[in-house]
């Protein structure tokens, strides 16, 4: 079992309803706050002006379409200027993963004098951020519980990982019934989302007992309730379960002892969607299965036979290479089975940028050290049995 150094800070306030705490969550902060969300889908559904109406003793500004897979150019770097010119007390993200994870690079940019790529790139470390609050809306990526963010930065197709325990969010406000009007696609691909999240860190080298199934246990509880939101999409126990789900899948807690994960699938797939724009926990779900048949072999198979037995309740008498292959053929029938599509050319992705994505890959993602290591050969023969 491996040392570990943990911390988290982040205040999680669950539950319908939960938005009536924020005027006193906000009352710890000051009075000049940034809004930050994205395409408008808070105004449908009422949020947006449930927020100014609590927040009306504040002098709120605004940082509106915040894209999927974040970008430096211009959120991030408009939002750093707000923050500057407008001197900024604390920021309020209102949406999914994505606007969080703009909001935390914002964060930061705003309290560092230099280029805020430096921070993000790892250039310069990250020592201090302006205050954040959060309310989620949409389950997947559990930026509302870690210090983590992924922002993309357009003109070199790089979609980079930061990471600083600075970028924690102060509070996170969790209200199931927001998610309750997220579109079928978007609620399974951010079930995938958080699905890999645990798989990255189940497929490892040294595991315990206790994480083995905390893992196990959440994705079983994934592909329970998603099935259940895909019906019913405003079941609230359902919605609330995965809602959980997606906020312990990445911040860490089912990993504590374990020896680290290299990320591959996430590595991999943070090309795809650099290069071509793709929903991310779509090109997780077509990248897994075809990883997971790409390093099956002597060293990794116990982990697959645990993974099928336990997971997908496999017959355990069969043997250990048939429950292995049949449990990643699950892997790839489940996905596909909530609507995914589970091939790169479904999402307009071809042959033709495979090599140098694979290259890109190798160079910047490092998944040489991952617990199946993989080469810049190996990324490029996964890209291609994803076509």
């Amino acid at each position: 079992m491996q040392n570990f150094d943990y911390q988290t800070p982040t205040r999680l306030i669950f539950g319908k309803d939960a938005i009536h705490s924020l005027p006193e969550v906000m009352s710890h902060y000051g009075k000049r706050v940034l809004l930050t969300y994205g395409g408008g889908s808070i105004k449908k559904i009422g949020l947006y002006a449930k927020v100014k109406e609590l927040l009306a003793d504040k002098e709120i500004y605004e940082l509106p379409g915040i894209e999927p897979n974040p970008k430096y150019n211009p959120s991030v770097l408009e939002g750093v200027r707000i923050c500057k010119e407008k001197h900024i007390d604390v920021i309020l993200a209102v949406g999914g993963g994505s606007v969080l994870d703009c909001t935390k690079a914002i964060a930061a940019g705003a309290k560092y004098d230099g280029e805020p790529w430096d921070l993000i790139s790892g250039k310069v470390p990250t020592k201090e951020a302006l205050p954040f609050i959060d309310i989620l809306t949409l389950a997947a990526t559990g930026s509302e519980y870690d210090s983590g963010a992924v922002i993309s930065r357009t003109e070199t197709n790089d979609k980079v990982g930061y990471e600083s325990p600075s970028l924690f969010p102060a509070v996170s406000i969790l209200d199931p019934t927001y998610t309750f009007t997220v579109s079928a696609r978007q609620t399974a691909a951010g079930t995938a989302d958080a699905m890999n999240h645990v798989i990255e860190q189940y497929f490892t080298g040294d595991t315990t007992l206790l994480n083995d199934g905390f893992c196990e246990s959440e994705l079983r509880s994934l592909m329970a309730n998603v099935k259940v939101a895909l019906a019913h999409p405003d079941d609230y126990r359902a919605r609330a379960e995965l809602m959980l789900d997606c906020t312990y899948g990445c911040n860490g807690i089912l990993s504590l002892g374990n020896s680290a994960s290299g990320w591959p699938c996430h590595a991999m797939e943070h090309a795809l969607s650099a290069y071509y724009g793709i929903t991310h926990g779509v090109g997780l779900a077509i990248l897994t299965p075809r990883w997971m048949k790409h390093i099956l072999n002597e060293k990794t198979l116990p982990r697959f036979v645990k993974y099928g037995i336990n997971v997908f309740g496999i017959d355990k008498n069969l043997p250990e290479k048939e429950i292995a292959e049949k449990a990643i053929d699950a892997t790839y029938a489940f996905f596909e089975s909530i609507g995914l599509p589970m091939h790169l050319k479904e999402v307009g992705i071809d042959e033709s940028r495979l090599k140098e994505m694979a290259h890109h890959v190798a160079v910047n993602e490092g998944v040489d050290h991952a617990w199946a290591p993989l080469r810049e050969e190996d990324v490029y023969e996964i890209y291609q049995a994803s076509l």
